[in-house]
């Protein structure tokens, strides 16, 4: 076993401290999944680096049981891949209905189909120290895919200034465990565990660079909108728009009646002469012609009781 053998002593030990690095690597995320666990919230946090760490982890053990000399190289992906199936165990139970979605997706696409796929091919189509060729590319493949995942999080910090979601220990501890994997990589002539490594080491790098650059700096206020876009759910946009629509309706129904009260009485009499008139078009009777015909009435009774009296 070139890992163990004491004819490379160096290799064991730069090995075993690459578990002992690695490990607490795995182990870096512990603070982010504890304030998820308390806010109950993943808060703009995403699956997609522990899913492919979990996939990444996978390939690993099946290279270095293929391989038969690489038990350091089971060990830790072994206890990777049980700290990483934990981390998106907790990311599912608190992850908003969109993200849990998405994430199951993925586990079922990469960690499922992909990784069935591959296992299937090298065991069909390749054999003896082919098979070990193939799979150690595909291996070199997803290794590096592991350190792009990270990307995403570059990006939001140099939009928004702020490394919040960019812990400075994670990316010290992904630096120095790329610089051990390479060097553990060299002395056991493996050149698929050596050269994903490199591009670990620059992607830490870049990393902390961006922690120094912006640890001290105030975040943008776009931090806030990404975060509650990213937390938010169908369900509470729903929510939210139904309680709208019904405080507004009840602000109109009351308005309304105040209006109704105050504004326009109801009136069960009929409306005035004028109204009518308005209403219908006409113009309204002159004051004086009813005057002058009530005048006129009432001389004309006044006539007829004289009349009377005379005869």
């Amino acid at each position: 076993m070139a890992g163990m053998s004491l004819q490379h002593p160096w290799a064991f030990a730069f090995g075993l401290l690459g578990n002992i690095i690695s490990f607490m690597t795995y182990l870096a995320p512990l603070p982010t999944f504890y304030r998820i666990y308390k806010s109950k919230s993943t808060q703009g946090f995403q699956s997609v680096p522990y899913v492919v760490a979990l996939f990444s982890a996978m390939l690993w053990i099946y290279y270095a049981l293929l391989k038969s000399d690489e038990c350091l190289l089971i060990t830790i992906n072994s206890a990777g891949c049980v700290i990483e199936t934990i981390y998106i165990a907790v990311y599912l139970v608190y992850a908003p209905k969109k993200a849990k979605m998405f994430t199951a997706k993925l586990l079922l696409l990469v960690n499922v189909g992909v990784f069935g796929l591959i296992l299937l091919l090298t065991l069909l189509l390749f054999a003896g120290d082919r098979r070990i060729v193939v799979l150690g590319w595909v291996c070199v493949g997803f290794s590096v895919s592991v350190f792009v995942a990270p990307l995403s999080i570059i990006r939001l910090v140099v939009r928004t200034k702020s490394v919040e979601f960019m812990p400075f220990s994670l990316s010290f501890s992904l630096t120095i465990s790329a610089v051990v994997w390479f060097l553990y990589g060299l002395l056991i002539k493996d050149k698929y565990v050596a050269l994903p490594n490199v591009l670990g080491f620059s992607f830490g790098v870049i990393q902390m660079g961006l922690y120094a650059m912006y640890r001290n700096s105030t975040p943008k206020a776009v931090l806030t909108k990404e975060v509650e876009a990213a937390t938010a759910t169908d369900d509470d946009h729903s929510a939210a728009v139904k309680e709208h629509v019904v405080n507004i309706a009840k602000l109109s129904a009351v308005d309304v009646v105040v209006k109704t009260r105050e504004v326009h009485p109801v009136d069960v009499e009929s409306p005035p002469a004028e109204a009518q008139s308005v209403a219908t078009g006409e113009a309204p009777p002159q004051q004086d012609d009813k005057a002058a015909a009530v005048a006129g009435s009432g001389a004309g009774a006044g006539e007829k009781k004289e009349g009377q009296e005379q005869v």
